[in-house]
């Protein structure tokens, strides 16, 4: 295929508004219950309708979804269960066309134990140089050969029948790849070129710091400065090389970084390697004004030497939803702890889940939103015999997993299976159908018309850096060119600034023209 006329780098990824689309999840173009990419073609105007500037789609590639699809087998063919190569291409144009990019997902920490190169591996090929074989320890190597975990649980080796093992930091189904060897590096290079070549106007690295481990692979205990396997020193060359390729075709990327050091963190994001990179610290934020104030002015400064922009996300298909989140207590909470039964208040949580939405739209940066969150869905609760995300097994069954916040969309509220299609994949909770997309496209006061109103203003905000204003205790408030974002988190109403036009509410203002608590407003100066 000849290189189409790419979707040149103009700065637009600085302040998108990017949709994530977890594409067996949202919506149904075949009956079959899975959702794929007929079903998405088909939302397109939807999308277009909400105002999104881009899509972000989970692994779409060939996969035995041993882990959602991040277990890859063929990063050149999409999954049967999706559609077809010619399908994706359709999608890419059509949606360009709607003036909406396509970021895909890259996986380079692993493969699925089903790609060509492990089971070449496993039948005794050169390809074990591809990836991480040792002999175990112990008097007849019956010990991993060291005493790293997997991010799953459980230990990240897995021993074959002929008495080697394998490292995996995910589940025994992906195999980590060696990134010290040259045909490694040289197949992720050939792949991004695949994708470009298709259209693709970016591309988001799934744990992007994990690639390069330490070539004796110590114990942990032993050496855990600088880690063994968590961003060292030799991962930058990685995206040097993958940034002049992307610099070709006028591409982007995204990374998922999660480092605690913030200079470390701000060199995935030097001029020569990533363009933009996850930002953790605001999503794992509690409902709390000083905390949330200091995430957002240490992200901008974390940022700010390599003149990056900053990214912000309420959450991911990795991540339990932010109305349930927001809910569960008023003192905040660990958005990693997914405990089974744990009480919410859905009231609470959607009034602060509006709120934050206005928060995070009216920042300067990239804004993420993840399937789903236009329409206020809460965390699903899954029966146990319907989990299918492998940390739920690996964890013994302590860990719910993440296929709460997986469930399939609802898009019409009197069609079977809430308009998704076929019977969902996973099952849709009773009175799902009540967050259904067509109920609430004609509810002026519903969570999709809230998300479709910010997302059209949120030009007024400017380009610029945003400057605090004083406000009283528990309550953020900050201009940005003529508009001003107030967010009440205190237990009290309080008055809202100076202003000339009231331009959006995330909910009705008291009797009195106060701010109500857990309740934001945008402002014109």
């Amino acid at each position: 295929m000849g290189q189409p006329t790419p979707a040149t780098d103009d700065g637009w990824w600085r302040s998108a508004v990017i949709y994530q689309v977890y594409v067996r999840s949202f919506a149904d173009g075949d009956g079959d219950g899975t959702g794929d990419l007929a079903g998405v073609r088909a939302r397109l105007p939807y999308l277009a309708e909400l105002g999104v500037d881009a899509l972000w789609f989970n692994p779409w590639y060939r996969s035995p979804m041993k882990d959602g699809g991040y277990d890859v087998a063929d990063y050149r063919a999409v999954d049967p269960a999706f559609g077809t190569l010619a399908e994706a291409e359709k999608l890419i144009a059509e949606a360009r066309e709607l003036g909406i990019r396509t970021i895909i997902d890259i996986v380079p920490n692993h493969v699925s134990d089903q790609h060509p190169w492990f089971r070449a591996a496993l039948a005794g090929g050169p390809e074990r140089e591809l990836f991480h074989f040792r002999p175990g320890r112990g008097a007849h190597g019956e010990l991993p050969p060291n005493d790293w975990q997997s991010e799953f649980g459980g230990p990240a080796w897995t021993r074959l029948p002929d008495g080697d093992w394998y490292l995996h930091l995910f589940a025994p189904e992906q195999p980590d790849l060696n990134w010290a060897h040259p045909a490694v590096r040289q197949e992720h290079e050939h792949i991004l070129r695949f994708w470009f070549e298709r259209g693709v106007a970016g591309v988001r690295i799934d744990s992007a710091a994990l690639l390069v481990k330490d070539p004796e692979l110590p114990d942990f205990t032993e050496c855990r400065d600088p880690h063994p396997y968590v961003d060292r020193d030799d991962l930058h060359d990685v995206y040097r090389a993958w940034r002049a390729v992307a610099d070709e075709y006028g591409a982007v990327f995204v990374g998922e970084v999660w480092l605690p050091d913030a200079e470390r963190f701000a060199r995935y994001l030097r001029p020569d390697e990533l363009h933009t990179a996850f930002n953790f610290s605001f999503m794992s934020c509690p409902w709390d004004a000083a905390r949330l104030r200091r995430s957002i002015d240490d992200t901008l400064a974390e940022h700010a030497p390599v003149g990056a922009p900053a990214t912000w996300v309420l959450c991911n298909h990795d991540v339990t939803r932010t109305v349930t989140r927001y809910g569960r207590a008023d003192t905040g909470f660990d958005f990693a702890t997914k405990a089974f039964g744990t009480p919410t208040d859905l009231a609470l949580g959607t009034r602060r889940a509006r709120a934050a939405a206005l928060l995070s739209l009216a920042l300067p940066g990239a804004v993420y939103v993840y399937q789903g969150e236009e329409l206020g869905l809460p965390e699903a609760d899954i029966p146990l015999e319907r989990i299918e995300d492998p940390m739920h097994a690996r964890s013994g069954g302590t860990d719910p997993g993440r296929d709460g916040c997986r469930v399939p969309l609802p898009w019409a509220a009197g069609e079977p299976h809430a308009g998704f299609g076929g019977k969902p994949w996973l099952p849709q909770p009773d009175g799902w159908a009540a967050y259904a997309a067509d109920r609430q496209a004609e509810d002026p006061g519903s969570m999709l018309h809230l998300y479709r109103e910010a997302i059209r203003l949120r030009p007024v905000f400017g380009d610029g850096p945003p400057t605090w204003r004083p406000a009283p205790d528990g309550v953020l408030a900050f201009a940005r060119a003529d508009a001003l974002c107030v967010v009440n988190l205190s237990d009290t109403p309080v008055d809202l600034p100076a202003h000339s036009e009231l331009l959006l509410a995330g909910g009705p203002l008291d009797t009195a023209g106060r701010l109500p608590r857990d309740t934001a407003v945008w402002l014109r100066a």
